[in-house]
């Protein structure tokens, strides 16, 4: 029994120091519930890094690799920023702002909801696990316990060809994102695509707001003309104008919204 405790406070000075001491309580309290729910085994260190949130690599007991997001900190500066994207959503009309904590678990409920309708749809985002409280957990991008790049990142070992392959599949993502999930991301861009086997990922989602949002048509814009700036300016790929593409994207009965990729596990339900 000795033996039992000591191991815990051992697993517990581990994990502690994987999540450094921006931790407060409740997030590390919320921590062990996750690794309690999915059988977590250990938490490996930081895969991406941010000012409110921080991505880290776990290990389940069965040896499978998870992405597990955790929101730090609320500022002032984060807490007005996000507010465009929450009000005016009539998923999200009852959001109290100025509430502090529950804005921490009503934006990642939110990045959990949009993240599982845009898998449903069949667009290539990280699988969703669970949201509890500020954590979801998702599908780890990567091998080898390093994450897959961002385009960004990636896009200068990449020859012409294979550039035009993805500037026109990051576009098809976006239109599955429009079309089948009835979403715009409102934040699409080469630092929100991780390339991972050839195949470009969509990741970031918590700002993503349904069509009926007021801001709605003005993202959209912004984010087809975020992906014809990288490709076209920064690149150097051929493509048609911002207004050509805006209306390719809602050609929705042109989009394939029925012969997505089948998928091995269905998403878990929101926690």
């Amino acid at each position: 029994m000795a033996l039992g405790r000591r191991g815990r406070r051992l697993k517990d000075k581990d994990l502690f120091e994987t999540v450094e001491e921006v931790w407060d309580r409740q997030t590390l309290l919320a921590a062990y519930e996750v690794m309690r729910r999915l059988r977590l085994e250990r938490f490996a260190g930081v895969v991406s890094a941010g000012k409110e949130a921080r991505v880290y690599r776990a290990i389940g007991r069965d040896g499978k690799e998870y992405a597990v997001k955790i929101y730090l900190t609320v500022t002032a500066e984060f807490r007005k920023s996000i507010q465009k994207y929450l009000l005016g959503d009539p998923r999200f009309q009852n959001v109290d702002t100025r509430n502090t904590k529950k804005l921490f678990f009503v934006w990642a409920r939110k990045e959990f909801r949009n993240l599982k309708r845009m898998y449903e749809a069949g667009v290539r985002v990280p699988r969703p696990y669970l949201v509890y409280q500020n954590i979801i957990v998702m599908e780890f991008i990567g091998r080898g316990g390093l994450r897959a790049p961002t385009l960004r990142e990636a896009y200068r070992e990449l020859e012409p060809e294979e550039l035009e392959e993805l500037a026109w599949e990051a576009l098809e993502q976006y239109r599955r994102i429009y079309c089948c999930a009835r979403l715009v991301h409102a934040d699409f861009s080469e630092f929100n695509l991780l390339l991972y086997e050839g195949r470009l990922y969509v990741i970031d989602v918590a700002q993503a707001v349904s069509l009926e949002h007021p801001n709605a048509e003005e993202f959209l814009r912004h984010d087809i003309w975020n992906v014809h700036r990288f490709f076209t300016r920064e690149v150097g790929i051929d493509l048609p104008s911002v207004e050509e593409l805006v209306d390719w994207v809602r050609r929705c009965s042109e989009a394939p919204c029925k012969e997505v990729e089948r998928r091995e596990e269905a998403a878990s339900p929101e926690s």
